[in-house]
């Protein structure tokens, strides 16, 4: 038992401990555990180590990466404690991102038991709007700090125009790097003719800053123990609110969730014309990440819109 001053007494187990794993050192002092009871780990995907650590103060989520330093889940736990923030659909709050002794990082965060559904579409529509609505803002179009969609860097300088920041940060830059990967000059000039030409897509359309999940597919979405939904894994930044519904190729959103969302966040005029060029974002970026298996729908959008708009 080591002493320290006249109150507190630690176990020298727990100061060997505290002395060598960050994680354990945060639960054990700020999380105000006493002890951890377990460790277990929880499917991360293909980028992160996932695992919960349970304590006699309750259960944190903790993601670990070996590889990157701690800039891309300060991305995270900024996108997650600016949705949190809104206090409309629930997220985990963030607690604690730092690096690991030997390489790499982690991030600590609220741990959320999930039900055993992805819950209910009317109420995930519902709340997402509201999440929407709620936050929206004065910088215009971009966020605090770059992050990344999957393992691809997401540019987020702040611009005061939708069109210019979706053209340059979005779809210009992930053109650029399939240039820099693949040596694709053809999909590389038809994307930037789609870009020089594109405008007439957005007429009659009101664009606000809203604050964005930015990477919503099935993977992402959950519910609690009350049904209630919850998203994570964020890309968070600010833009139209549209862009959300980018990856709903694989997100399974149906009728329920679009009728509950326009009820609070009303459908723009051209949003139909719009829809295939917010997917084209995420299939370029999947192109980027996983090769040229998504080349193809990315080119059928390309192609399906210069025909669309005569350019």
């Amino acid at each position: 038992m080591v002493v320290v001053g006249c109150w507190l007494s630690i176990p020298v187990s727990t100061v060997a401990a505290l002395s060598h794993d960050p994680i354990r050192e945060w639960i054990l002092t700020e999380g105000k555990a006493t002890k951890i009871t377990g460790v277990s780990s929880i499917g991360g995907g293909c980028i992160n180590s996932a695992q919960c650590y349970r304590t006699d103060a309750g259960s944190f989520f903790v993601k670990t990466n070996r590889r990157i330093g701690p800039s891309m889940f300060e991305g995270e736990a900024l996108g997650l404690k600016a949705m949190y923030d809104t206090n409309s659909i629930r997220v985990p709050l963030p607690y604690k991102v730092g690096t690991l002794p030997t390489a790499g990082s982690f991030i600590i965060m609220e741990f959320i038991e999930f039900g055993r559904s992805r819950g209910d579409q009317s109420a995930l529509g519902r709340k997402l709007a509201e999440m929407h609505k709620a936050a929206k803002s004065d910088k215009g179009y971009g966020f605090y700090v770059d992050n990344t969609i999957g393992s691809t860097p997401q540019i987020n300088t702040w611009t005061a125009d939708w069109i210019e920041f979706y053209s340059k940060h979005r779809l210009g830059f992930q053109l650029e790097l399939i240039t820099q990967r693949f040596g694709d000059s053809a999909i590389y000039e038809k994307g930037q003719r789609l870009i020089n030409n594109m405008l007439p897509l957005f007429e009659g359309a009101v664009i606000e800053p809203c604050l964005l999940h930015g990477d919503l597919w099935s993977g992402n979405i959950s519910s609690d123990t009350n049904g209630d939904p919850v998203i994570l894994d964020p890309a968070c930044y600010y833009g139209h609110n549209e862009a959300e519904f980018g990856m709903s190729w694989c997100a399974g959103f149906g009728g329920e969730f679009y009728n509950s969302y326009f009820q609070v966040m009303p459908k723009q005029p051209g949003f139909e014309k719009r829809r295939d060029l917010y997917l084209l974002y995420h299939y370029l970026n999947h192109y980027n990440l996983f090769g040229s298996g998504y080349r193809s729908s990315a080119m059928s959008i390309i192609d399906d819109y210069l025909r669309m708009l005569k350019a």
